[in-house]
């Protein structure tokens, strides 16, 4: 591991000092890219305005009609919290501006993972229709539902696509839909500036273009018109957990939801969440969403049924909010338990392809056929960091007749795009991938078992042309040193209440210490008890338990540690240059 420090500029930082903010937050901001004290306004007013997102108008004026005329609609959602989320947020929103709600009228759908797969199918479209719909919004999905789209045209259903994912490749061409409307920023020609927002940020705006669309026909005025901004607590939830690049707009909205979590006003699904996390809701962080609350929601897509959490998004009924976050957490235990001993075992698997004396390859692929689908992309992802190394974990299809596809689930480093390389094992081996889709850094595909072995020597192909030594060589960005004087819980909680992930990365400092003893607990964290600048503190490394030598370079986070009514600042441990 190499720790690298981030870049000051120097007259930035200066510059938002000036300006009024702490010298330790001017410096932070400042090596993230911000020059100036407005780029952290995080008005509403300063949101992009939806008519420039594409089809967004269209869309809008699509539901308005179809609340005039007291059509059917049906959300078909996604199986991840983004897709719950924004499920959550078409529901609630459209009852907000006027649609009549009842399941006849204002439903939902949601794929199931193992039996439908991934988006709008045709059997889905079929679904839908046999509900009694009218029109088919889908969330989260549908931009490479090219099949799933024309079937439910045929139906007759009226299809309106809101999704964030990139378009299909055929041939090296972008294709998408035809006869619908698309809401998705990176669709062709559309000149939206947040190309990272969630599916769940789009789903927002298309809320706020049907406000206006509504206010235009007269059916409210500025003043009497509904306050939608009570959905944003979804709507940062929602964008927190799908680990979108939080780019300006992105901060603005997860800003704005979590200044009304921490004042309480959310729905009772997200406060039952908060509780069974043990979470306080108004200390709330982005971390809470996206490794508190995130989490228990995706399990119930990963191993059960995501209507569990769009009910627990949508309820307002208190005591059912409670119930159903007790049922969520339940699995989320499960999922905890399936997920590490899969972990053990695909590490196991993965560390069969090479000697402990060798690199890596430069890519990996494992499967077992004991692998259970809902949990491949978790574990993919932990491989991921543990190895530094493009990793696809596969298991076999759970769906009737399909026992010989596989599902895999991709996650990626720096430097390697993870769908086009997809693309191009598709170029080269034609017929190998049945379907594949995805981002730069995460993707999914299915796969015949019998191109199991074709599919890994071709990513690894791909792999070896693309990476080099140094991209594989595990990097860590970090802050630099932290001065004594700003080791103060104070301090930490300014931190907290800021913004950070994907894209606008949590502070991370990164020194030498003195350890001055180090002991397991719980069998596999690492508690330390260390000299920063020659003063004692306390520190954690949660997941390791090799030992520390005496004097080790370590990148770590500001936390505040609470015991016998007193806090202490404590280091939790990131990683250390060995």
């Amino acid at each position: 591991m190499k720790i690298i420090t981030r870049d000051v500029p120097p007259r930035a930082a200066w510059a938002l000092e000036q300006a009024g903010l702490h010298p330790l937050l001017a410096r932070l901001f400042a090596a993230r890219g911000i020059t100036a004290k407005e780029q952290l306004d995080d008005a509403l007013s300063l949101l992009l305005p939806p008519a420039s997102m594409k089809g967004a108008q269209e869309a809008a004026r699509a539901l308005a009609d179809a609340m005039a005329a007291n059509k059917s609609i049906c959300i078909v959602a996604d199986y991840d919290c983004d897709g719950a989320t924004a499920c959550a947020v078409g529901l609630r929103g459209l009852r907000l501006l006027g649609a009549p709600m009842g399941f006849d009228r204002v439903s939902y759908l949601v794929p199931d993972r193992v039996t439908d797969g991934y988006g709008l199918t045709p059997a889905i479209a079929k679904r839908v229709k046999a509900q009694g719909a009218d029109v088919l919004v889908t969330v989260d999905n549908g931009i490479a539902s090219i099949d799933g789209v024309r079937a439910a045209r045929e139906l007759g259903l009226q299809v309106i696509v809101t999704d964030h994912h990139l378009p299909a490749l055929k041939g090296g061409e972008v294709v998408v839909p035809t006869d619908c409307v698309i809401v998705n920023p990176n669709q062709p020609g559309c000149d939206f500036e947040s190309k990272s927002i969630a599916g769940v940020g789009v789903m927002f705006y298309v809320l706020l273009a049907l406000r206006a669309e509504l206010r235009e026909r007269g059916v409210f005025d500025a003043r009497s018109q509904p306050k939608i901004d009570t959905l944003l607590p979804l709507v940062a939830l929602g964008t927190v957990a799908d680990v979108v690049k939080l780019d300006a707009n992105n901060r603005r909205l997860v800003a704005q939801g979590l200044k009304r979590v921490r004042a309480g006003a959310m729905p009772p699904g997200m406060t039952a969440l908060f509780n069974v996390a043990a979470r306080k809701p108004e200390a709330a962080t982005s971390f809470d969403f996206g490794f508190a609350l995130g989490p228990r929601l995706n399990a119930a897509g990963r191993l059960a049924d995501m209507t569990l959490g769009i009910e627990c998004l949508t309820t307002d009924d208190g005591l059912r909010a409670d119930e159903l976050a007790r049922t969520l957490d339940g699995i989320n235990r499960e999922r905890k338990t399936i997920e590490g001993e899969m972990r053990d075992q695909a590490l196991a698997l993965a560390e069969e392809m090479f000697d402990e004396s060798e690199e890596p390859p430069p890519a990996l692929i494992v499967f077992d056929p004991d692998f259970h689908e809902g949990v491949v992309g978790i574990v993919a992802s932990r491989l991921k960091d543990k190895l530094h190394r493009p990793t696809f974990v596969f298991a076999t299809s759970g769906a009737e007749g399909k026992e010989n596809e596989l599902k895999g689930s991709g996650r990626s480093i720096p430097g390697f795009h993870l769908r086009d390389a997809l693309d191009l094992v598709a170029k080269r081996h034609p017929g190998v991938l049945m379907r594949f889709g995805g981002h730069a850094m995460a993707a999914g595909c299915t796969i015949d078992e019998e191109h199991l072995d074709t599919f890994e020597a071709a990513l690894q192909q791909v792999a070896h042309e693309w990476l080099d030594a140094a991209t594989l060589q595990r990097r860590m960005e970090a802050d630099g040193v932290l001065d004594k004087q700003y080791r103060r819980t104070d301090l930490v909680d300014t931190l907290h209440k800021e913004v950070w992930g994907q894209g606008f990365a949590p502070p991370v400092f990164c020194e030498e210490v003195l350890i001055v003893s180090q002991r397991l607990v719980g069998e596999k964290h690492l508690a330390l008890k260390m000299k920063h600048q020659g003063e004692p503190v306390d520190g954690i490394w949660f997941g390791h338990t090799e030992p520390l030598p005496e004097r080790v370079k370590l990148a770590f986070r500001l936390d505040a540690d609470e015991w016998q009514g007193q806090r202490r600042v404590r280091f939790l441990i990131e990683a250390a240059e060995l």
